[in-house]
């Protein structure tokens, strides 16, 4: 009798783990940077008892706990379609179409994740993931040359892709296989002192774009961070400086609210680290090169399309008002700013719903239950609300902002300046390069709402015709 397979979901905790072990023995200051997110966690939960409400909920506080996200940098479009095939096997699928041209990085990305609500309670792991644009490196003999080299690596051992062509043969992989295939997977994500070109390629590259330099000149796609989850973003930011951490200007994403929306995201400097760059036949030079850093990220409720348009054009509106340089003058007002504008967007759960600005999950309560056997419920989704017989829980934001994103980027390519530039986006072009179509976030959310609502009302017995007045 053949060994039970280990599900997808299984196998994507044990390589989180794994992950995270690595990247801690790697970069020490990531093992000092959970374990502050953890003491302002357990602060802020002590503090704000609605908070600790909504964390009551099963599994929300264990989610929390083991919450990362990481990313890489690919060059080929080799690359993208073997590493969507790897993601497949831990159950990540590619969320989300990222074009972070319009902030002047020249790459465009994706998000693996799991998509199903009961995936993303088990292990919400996710890596962000962006694909080299050769085509935007203007000097074309460099670009033949970052082409040439990026053609000649090999970033999967030849194992993982045996594993990972079993598993879709077989439909899954047992438990020797699955360990196997965890340990074989994160040598591709592990970090190299050596590069692949000597010290005058990589300058000529990094003097187009840091990011360029970071994907070409090694032998792959080193893991540049991993991000643990806070539920008080600036608390962390203040205690990042206290203990010697550098944190970036300012915090990307929205403004601090009472409600979060969306993601926030700051993070440390990148490290400078030495490398040894290949000089022919007479040995290596040792130079420095910064890539790897320290993240973290506070989520909110998710935007609907409406809730996205607003966020936009008020986000672009602030940054158009003021910019940051790289050295953080104008960080004070460009915060001001931004808290001023995003005023136009309810700080108020009840009031985001009812505009249709965010999603919402809907669970009925104990006191809807009981008043459904008795009959008599009121007769739109509002009035079950307000009667406390439905609850409403923000839908977490799963996935990523490409200005946001971009910004990290540029921080620790001592670009940290805002810039607002032109878009460039080519999803046609790399949804061909990875070989499926990437999965909309907002249908995701919107399904999830959807589900939510209708088991809500089949446990207050509310069959078709039940007259519904639903939000905006």
């Amino acid at each position: 009798m053949a060994a039970p397979n280990v599900s997808s979901d299984e196998i994507r905790t044990w390589f989180s783990r794994a992950m995270s072990t690595m990247y801690r023995a790697e970069v020490p200051q990531y093992g000092a940077l959970t374990e502050l997110v953890a003491e302002v966690n357990a602060a802020t939960l002590s503090a704000e008892a609605a908070l600790r409400a909504q964390f009551r909920q099963p599994g929300e506080l264990d989610r929390l706990g083991i919450e990362r996200h990481g990313a890489i940098r690919l060059g080929t479009a080799t690359e993208l379609f073997h590493i969507r095939r790897l993601f497949a096997v831990m159950g990540m699928h590619p969320v989300g179409y990222y074009d972070l041209s319009v902030a002047g990085v020249p790459v465009h990305a994706t998000a693996f994740r799991p998509v199903a609500d009961a995936a993303l309670h088990a292990n919400p792991f996710r890596i962000f993931t962006s694909l080299l644009r050769l085509e935007l490196i203007e000097d074309p003999a460099l670009r033949h040359e970052a082409s040439r080299i990026l053609t000649a690596r090999r970033i999967f051992t030849p194992r993982v892709l045996e594993l990972v062509s079993a598993f879709e043969a077989n439909g899954g992989l047992d438990a020797a296989g699955a360990e196997e295939f965890v340990r074989e997977a994160l040598e591709t994500f592990r970090w190299h002192s050596d590069a692949t070109v000597d010290l005058a390629t990589y300058r000529q590259l990094h003097a187009v774009h840091g990011l360029i330099a970071d994907i070409v000149c090694f032998r792959g796609p080193h893991i540049n961070h991993l991000t643990p989850r806070t539920l008080d973003i600036d608390a962390v930011q203040a205690a990042m400086s206290e203990r010697g951490m550098a944190p970036k200007a300012v915090i990307e994403g929205p403004p601090r609210r009472r409600c979060p929306i969306l993601l926030r995201q700051t993070s440390f400097k990148a490290l400078e680290e030495k490398i040894r760059f290949q000089d022919g036949q007479d040995g290596a030079t040792v130079g420095t090169h910064k890539a790897r850093f320290g993240e973290i990220e506070q989520r909110g409720v998710a935007l609907t399309t409406k809730g996205r348009r607003l966020y936009d054009a008020l986000l672009a509106a602030a940054r158009d008002e003021v910019r940051v340089d790289a050295l953080g003058a104008n960080a004070g007002d460009y915060d001001a700013a931004l808290a001023a504008r995003f005023r136009a967007v309810p700080d108020d759960w009840a009031k985001l719903r009812a505009e249709g600005l965010a999603f919402f999950r809907y669970t009925a309560t104990e006191a809807g239950i009981a008043a459904a056997r008795l009959g008599g419920l009121p007769e739109d989704v509002d009035a079950l609300i307000a009667c406390g017989f439905l609850r409403i829980d923000p839908i977490i934001y799963e996935d990523f902002l490409p200005i946001s994103a971009a910004g990290i980027f540029q921080s620790n390519l001592d670009t940290d300046g805002q810039r607002n530039v032109l878009a460039n986006a080519s999803r046609a072009q790399f949804e061909q390069r990875l070989g499926a179509d990437v999965l909309d976030e907002l249908d995701l959310y919107a399904q999830s709402q959807a589900v939510s609502m209708q088991e809500a009302l089949a446990q207050l017995g509310v069959g078709q015709s039940f007259r519904l007045k639903r939000p905006a």
